[in-house]
Protein backbone atom coordinates (compact mmCIF):
# COMPACT_ATOMS: atom_id res chain seq x y z
CA UNK A 1 0.00 0.00 0.00
CA UNK A 2 1.28 3.46 -0.88
CA UNK A 3 0.56 6.14 1.73
CA UNK A 4 2.02 9.12 -0.11
CA UNK A 5 3.83 9.86 -3.39
CA UNK A 6 6.16 12.65 -4.46
CA UNK A 7 7.45 13.19 -8.00
CA UNK A 8 10.63 15.14 -8.65
CA UNK A 9 12.55 16.14 -11.76
CA UNK A 10 16.32 16.00 -11.41
CA UNK A 11 17.60 18.16 -14.24
CA UNK A 12 21.19 17.34 -13.30
CA UNK A 13 23.30 15.59 -10.68
CA UNK A 14 23.07 18.60 -8.36
CA UNK A 15 19.38 17.83 -7.83
CA UNK A 16 20.26 14.22 -6.99
CA UNK A 17 22.84 15.46 -4.46
CA UNK A 18 20.26 17.80 -2.90
CA UNK A 19 17.69 15.02 -2.51
CA UNK A 20 20.30 12.72 -0.96
CA UNK A 21 21.45 15.43 1.45
CA UNK A 22 17.87 16.19 2.54
CA UNK A 23 17.22 12.53 3.32
CA UNK A 24 20.59 12.07 5.06
CA UNK A 25 19.80 14.97 7.40
CA UNK A 26 16.91 12.99 8.92
CA UNK A 27 18.04 10.82 11.87
CA UNK A 28 15.20 8.35 11.27
CA UNK A 29 16.69 7.50 7.86
CA UNK A 30 19.20 5.36 9.75
CA UNK A 31 16.48 2.78 10.46
CA UNK A 32 14.78 2.83 7.05
CA UNK A 33 14.51 0.32 4.25
CA UNK A 34 14.61 1.96 0.82
CA UNK A 35 14.01 0.16 -2.46
CA UNK A 36 15.55 1.60 -5.64
CA UNK A 37 13.82 0.82 -8.93
CA UNK A 38 14.88 1.70 -12.45
CA UNK A 39 16.50 0.35 -15.57
CA UNK A 40 20.24 -0.11 -15.98
CA UNK A 41 21.83 3.34 -16.02
CA UNK A 42 18.86 5.09 -14.40
CA UNK A 43 21.02 6.34 -11.51
CA UNK A 44 20.26 3.98 -8.61
CA UNK A 45 23.89 3.48 -7.56
CA UNK A 46 24.71 7.14 -8.16
CA UNK A 47 21.90 8.16 -5.81
CA UNK A 48 23.13 5.68 -3.17
CA UNK A 49 26.67 7.07 -3.45
CA UNK A 50 25.42 10.62 -2.88
CA UNK A 51 23.28 9.47 0.04
CA UNK A 52 26.19 7.63 1.67
CA UNK A 53 28.51 10.62 1.17
CA UNK A 54 25.92 12.89 2.78
CA UNK A 55 25.76 10.46 5.71
CA UNK A 56 29.52 10.70 6.16
CA UNK A 57 30.90 7.64 4.39
CA UNK A 58 34.53 8.25 3.45
CA UNK A 59 36.61 6.44 0.84
CA UNK A 60 35.48 4.35 -2.08
CA UNK A 61 31.80 3.46 -2.34
CA UNK A 62 31.57 0.33 -4.45
CA UNK A 63 28.60 -1.00 -6.33
CA UNK A 64 27.49 -4.29 -4.78
CA UNK A 65 26.71 -5.79 -8.20
CA UNK A 66 29.11 -8.70 -7.74
CA UNK A 67 29.37 -8.90 -3.94
CA UNK A 68 25.55 -8.55 -3.60
CA UNK A 69 25.96 -6.47 -0.41
CA UNK A 70 28.35 -3.77 0.77
CA UNK A 71 28.34 -2.73 4.42
CA UNK A 72 29.24 0.68 5.86
CA UNK A 73 29.67 1.19 9.60
CA UNK A 74 28.96 4.78 10.62
CA UNK A 75 29.09 6.16 14.18
CA UNK A 76 25.29 6.29 14.38
CA UNK A 77 24.27 3.29 12.27
CA UNK A 78 25.19 0.47 9.94
CA UNK A 79 24.22 0.76 6.28
CA UNK A 80 23.73 -2.22 3.99
CA UNK A 81 23.65 -1.58 0.24
CA UNK A 82 22.20 -4.57 -1.61
CA UNK A 83 22.08 -5.28 -5.34
CA UNK A 84 19.95 -8.28 -6.28
CA UNK A 85 20.37 -7.83 -10.05
CA UNK A 86 22.15 -11.17 -10.45
CA UNK A 87 19.59 -13.21 -8.52
CA UNK A 88 17.93 -15.74 -10.78
CA UNK A 89 15.44 -16.89 -8.17
CA UNK A 90 14.02 -15.00 -5.15
CA UNK A 91 14.97 -17.95 -2.93
CA UNK A 92 18.64 -16.96 -3.38
CA UNK A 93 17.86 -14.12 -0.94
CA UNK A 94 16.85 -16.65 1.70
CA UNK A 95 19.79 -18.93 0.94
CA UNK A 96 22.21 -16.00 1.32
CA UNK A 97 21.04 -15.40 4.90
CA UNK A 98 19.78 -11.88 4.33
CA UNK A 99 16.76 -12.31 6.60
CA UNK A 100 19.01 -11.56 9.62
CA UNK A 101 20.44 -8.41 8.02
CA UNK A 102 16.99 -7.07 7.21
CA UNK A 103 15.89 -7.75 10.80
CA UNK A 104 18.87 -5.83 12.23
CA UNK A 105 18.80 -2.12 13.07
CA UNK A 106 20.28 0.10 10.38
CA UNK A 107 19.66 1.48 6.91
CA UNK A 108 18.96 -0.95 4.07
CA UNK A 109 19.31 0.30 0.49
CA UNK A 110 18.06 -2.25 -2.05
CA UNK A 111 18.70 -2.15 -5.79
CA UNK A 112 16.70 -4.57 -7.97
CA UNK A 113 14.31 -5.60 -5.16
CA UNK A 114 12.04 -7.40 -7.62
CA UNK A 115 14.69 -10.10 -7.90
CA UNK A 116 13.87 -11.04 -4.29
CA UNK A 117 10.12 -10.60 -4.77
CA UNK A 118 7.93 -11.67 -1.89
CA UNK A 119 10.80 -12.11 0.56
CA UNK A 120 11.76 -8.55 1.43
CA UNK A 121 10.03 -6.60 4.18
CA UNK A 122 7.74 -3.73 3.22
CA UNK A 123 10.06 -0.83 2.41
CA UNK A 124 9.61 2.52 4.05
CA UNK A 125 10.33 4.25 0.76
CA UNK A 126 10.40 3.18 -2.89
CA UNK A 127 12.46 5.34 -5.22
CA UNK A 128 11.64 4.92 -8.93
CA UNK A 129 14.22 6.48 -11.24
CA UNK A 130 13.53 6.98 -14.91
CA UNK A 131 15.32 8.71 -17.74
CA UNK A 132 13.48 11.69 -19.20
CA UNK A 133 13.51 12.07 -22.98
CA UNK A 134 14.38 15.77 -22.74
CA UNK A 135 16.86 15.82 -19.87
CA UNK A 136 17.61 14.50 -16.42
CA UNK A 137 15.66 12.01 -14.38
CA UNK A 138 12.05 11.59 -13.36
CA UNK A 139 11.99 10.45 -9.73
CA UNK A 140 8.88 9.05 -8.07
CA UNK A 141 9.14 8.45 -4.34
CA UNK A 142 6.47 6.28 -2.70
CA UNK A 143 6.05 6.08 1.07
CA UNK A 144 4.75 2.71 2.23
CA UNK A 145 5.07 3.29 6.00
CA UNK A 146 4.72 6.22 8.41
CA UNK A 147 8.54 6.44 8.44
CA UNK A 148 8.47 6.78 4.66
CA UNK A 149 5.89 9.57 4.93
CA UNK A 150 8.15 11.38 7.41
CA UNK A 151 11.10 11.05 5.02
CA UNK A 152 9.01 12.42 2.12
CA UNK A 153 8.02 15.43 4.20
CA UNK A 154 11.72 16.32 4.32
CA UNK A 155 11.82 16.62 0.55
CA UNK A 156 8.65 18.55 -0.14
CA UNK A 157 9.81 21.94 1.14
CA UNK A 158 13.37 21.66 -0.14
CA UNK A 159 13.10 19.94 -3.53
CA UNK A 160 10.56 21.40 -5.93
CA UNK A 161 9.13 20.32 -9.22
CA UNK A 162 9.94 22.71 -12.10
Amino acid sequence: MILETLTLHWSDETACVATAASLAARPELRQACIELHGTLGAGKTTFVRHLLRAMGVQGRIKSPSYAIVETYDLPDCTVWHFDFYRFGDPREWEDAGFRELFAARGLKLVEWPDQAAGLLPVPDLRVHLGLRPDDGREVRLEAATPLGVALLSTLQPSITEP
